[in-house]
Formats: C-alpha cells, structure tokens, sequence
C-alpha cells in the first residue's frame, strides 16, 4: 500500500507494520531468489547492515561492490529511487551508469537466459536485431 506523499512531494515512508507482518513471509515462498534489488533508501534500510547505510543513498550505492559480491547473502544491489528528482544524482554520480548498470545489465540477462526468457536488446542495438 503507498503511503502517500509529504509536505515536500516525496514518498513517506512504507509502513513498518506492513514489513513487519509480510516480508519474512513472502520471501521465505521465495527461496529461490538470486537477485535482490534494492531500490531506494527504505530498501536499504531494511535489508542491509547499518554500517552499509550510514551514509544515506550515496554512501551505500558507493558501496555497491561490497555488498554485491558479498557470499554471506544472494546477490543484492542497492539502487537509487527512481525518480525524476534523482536526475542531478545520476549527473554527480556518473559511476553509476558506468561501472554498477553494466554489472546489473549483465546479471539481469544472465538470469533471463537461466529462465529460459531470452535476450533483451539494450539501447545500443538496432531495433528489430
């Protein structure tokens, strides 16, 4: 359920009761889930260690390798709001484009192929190849 809007336009926060009483439940109907994505703060939040998320947005997705690659856990990405409010982020932060989304591009169509869902053509190729 969103929760709605505060006085600045952005999201409130998710409900915690909502978490509380749903998210443990429905991951464990999913064991098989080998990509979580992490988008947002929240997310993040719930999902991640504090020391991972002291820095807010920007200092957890600079962390980004860490807690990809870390072996304790499925493969986690923590990703920004999307949002057009995060379009000056995305400018500061070019890394972003440049060395995480390849990796994550590279998972997601790994992992398409493992289900038998196929290619995906990204925005370089010609349409109809």
């Amino acid at each position: 359920m969103f929760p709605g809007i505060d006085a600045q336009g952005g999201d409130l926060p998710p409900r915690r009761e909502c978490a509380e009483t749903w998210h443990a439940l429905v991951l464990k109907q999913l064991p098989n889930i080998e990509l979580m994505l992490l988008i947002g703060h929240y997310a993040q939040k719930w999902h991640l260690d504090r020391s991972l998320t002291a820095g807010g947005v920007t200092g957890t997705l600079q962390r980004w390798r860490e807690i990809y690659d870390a072996s304790s856990r499925r493969r986690t990405m923590p990703l920004p709001h999307p949002s057009w409010r995060n379009s000056g982020w995305i400018k500061r932060n070019p890394w972003f484009e440049t060395e995480l989304l390849p990796i994550l591009r590279t998972d997601i169509a790994a992992l398409r192929r493992s289900c038998g869902w196929g290619h995906i053509p990204d925005a370089s190729e010609p349409k109809g190849s």
